[in-house]
């Protein structure tokens, strides 16, 4: 495969796209009837907007705090709160309010934390030659969700992350702190696959290759086989519409 302008040219504006397609559906995430998305946005979403004060579908108040999943009966001692004393510092007193938005006080234009992640991979990406590191991706991972002054302005984390860093409190190794849930088979896993597949295919790296970089990387946060395969076709999927022909 070679790199022509057109080639480069869809990379740029996939990429791009990517963080501008998850601001424009910020204040929409998880609407379950489109009747509630009128309500909100008369005439839908044509533009930036400010995540509502009010969303009609909200369970977070059932959400976990302390591990990934929802809420279960505390008993003995209590345990540190992965929301708010190691990661979302300062937005744990949101969690327990009913019909609160996931993106509460998220502006308009702004990246949900999937998407930041998914720059985080991008950014370890450049640390190392635009090859994918496992290594390099979890210490900026950490780094970021851990911050004591936040690094986004997120007020929800997916099961995933709240999974992720409650085995990491638990003496866990970072690349062994993948957790399994209910919702862990979920899209939000393949947020930050584009930008490895992009990078990887325009260095040349054969496509069997970066399927399994790709699925190894699923497993650090989102250790589910069904998503594995899933991932796999979606890799396949990035790669012909990045190389396909102009009459394709």
């Amino acid at each position: 495969m070679t790199n022509t302008p057109i080639v480069n040219q869809r990379a740029i504006a996939a990429l791009k796209n990517l963080f501008v397609a998850d601001s424009l559906a910020m204040p929409l995430h998880w609407f379950y009837r489109t009747s509630d998305i009128f309500k909100a946005f008369p005439g839908g979403i044509s533009t930036f907007s400010d995540a509502p004060a009010q969303h009609p579908s909200s369970i977070m108040s059932l959400h976990s705090t302390s591990q990934g999943g929802r809420k279960k009966t505390e008993t003995g001692t209590k345990q540190k709160e992965i929301i708010g004393d190691v990661i979302l510092k300062g937005k744990r007193e949101f969690w327990d309010v009913p019909n609160i938005h996931y993106h509460h006080l998220m502006k308009a234009g702004d990246n949900t934390l999937n998407a930041h992640c998914a720059r985080i991979v991008m950014c370890s990406l450049h640390e190392n030659g635009g090859c994918y590191d496992s290594g390099i991706f979890l210490r900026r991972y950490i780094e970021f969700m851990t911050s004591d002054i936040p690094k986004h302005n997120d007020t929800y984390a997916e099961s995933y992350h709240r999974g992720f860093f409650d085995n990491l409190e638990k003496g866990k190794p970072s690349n062994q702190c993948g957790a399994k849930t209910h919702d862990t088979a979920s899209i939000g896993g393949l947020v930050t696959i584009a930008p490895i597949v992009i990078s990887e295919r325009l260095l040349g790296t054969p496509l069997d290759e970066v399927q399994q970089k790709c699925k190894e990387h699923l497993m650090l946060t989102h250790p589910d086989e069904k998503l594995a395969a899933i991932c796999e076709h979606y890799v396949s999927l990035i790669d012909k519409l990045l190389f396909r022909t102009d009459d394709e």
